[in-house]
């Protein structure tokens, strides 16, 4: 028997609820995982609140990171007593997920842990860590580099965000961080590497088309109006690498910043993200990010904790990576 959260839905209601399972309850799959640690996600958010159309198919272990020790597996990539990493592709969504004591998954999803890392400091970057570290590569991919001029990180005090704010910090870019919440992640985010730190109602209102030059790149998480406004002050020849839809799904803008700037927007995801770019991210934000950044930006919960968690980090009141430890 094991513990796990699992979610059901009554009337259009989500509830969450710690069960007691059996290994037998698992769906199928190449590989048996004691997990060690998940982590709490907006998306994971959504899915435990109900606030989003993230499950469709109930009863679901939610969670869409896991790490922790192979118990058994058919596949011969993996074998028992290895440490393994799983973010992504569905798990937690249309697959059981990283909020229990077990997972049972295909192997395919995994990827061995790097050997400078371990559970809990794997999902302290987890997803949101992946997706920073992809969307860093995307900028460097597009040519940005840290003599070109600042690069702005919106939606900075949420998981993405915080790890994009670090990563390009130690790559040597200054960073303005973007938040709803400055009072607040001010001090954080100066900590992190922010050299300035702006308001997010300052890229809310609606812009011209084309604004006074002044991003290198962009790392957006929130979409819609904050990234139109955003477009519109990215530096000629410079990249937007965009992962995320906090501000909604719409992206009020027009063809100027492309056409006249050359400017590149570049989306980001890591769900299907391919094994051997996935692995190589990996490794390279474990060798960028300071023990620092684990100190500063991480804190753990439990997983009795998770619920009240999900209503937070839907309103906003969640900064940094939230670790769900099992």
């Amino acid at each position: 028997m094991f513990n796990a959260l699992v979610l059901t839905q009554e009337e259009k209601t989500t509830k969450a609820q710690i069960q007691q399972l059996q290994e037998s309850d698992l769906p199928e799959g190449d590989v048996l995982v004691e997990v060690e640690a998940s982590s709490l996600n907006y998306k994971d958010g959504l899915a435990v609140t109900g606030t989003g159309k993230i499950i469709r198919d109930f009863p679901m272990v939610p969670g869409i990171d896991f790490a922790g020790r192979v118990i058994e597996s058919s596949d011969e990539r993996y074998k028992a007593g290895d440490q393994v990493i799983l973010t992504g592709w569905g798990v937690g969504e249309r697959h059981w997920g990283g909020m229990a004591e077990r997972a049972r998954v295909k192997a395919d999803w995994l990827v061995p842990m790097p050997a400078n890392c371990d559970a809990n400091k794997a999902m302290m970057i987890g997803t949101a860590g992946l997706t920073a570290m992809l969307c860093v590569q995307a900028l460097l991919d597009g040519g940005v580099k840290p003599e070109d001029g600042e690069v702005l990180v919106t939606g900075a005090s949420g998981g993405v965000g915080s790890v994009a704010v670090t990563l390009l910090a130690q790559l040597g870019y200054k960073v303005v961080a973007s938040t709803g919440r400055v009072e607040e992640n001010a001090k954080l985010l100066r900590q992190l590497g922010a050299e300035e730190i702006i308001e997010r109602s300052e890229l809310e209102v609606q812009a011209r088309p084309l604004e006074r030059q002044r991003w290198a790149g962009v790392v957006d998480t929130v979409g819609s109006q904050v990234l139109a406004h955003a477009l519109s002050q990215v530096n000629y020849g410079g990249t937007a690498a965009i992962c995320g839809l906090a501000g909604g799904h719409l992206l009020p803008t027009t063809v100027m910043p492309f056409i006249l700037r050359n400017v590149r927007l570049q989306g980001v995801d890591s769900v299907a993200c391919p094994y051997d770019q996935r692995l190589a991210a990996w490794k390279k934000a474990l060798d960028i990010l300071p023990e620092s950044f684990y100190e500063q930006a991480c804190h753990s919960i439990g997983l009795g904790q998770v619920a009240d968690y999900a209503h937070k980090i839907v309103r906003g009141q969640v900064t940094g990576r939230v670790i769900i430890t099992l």
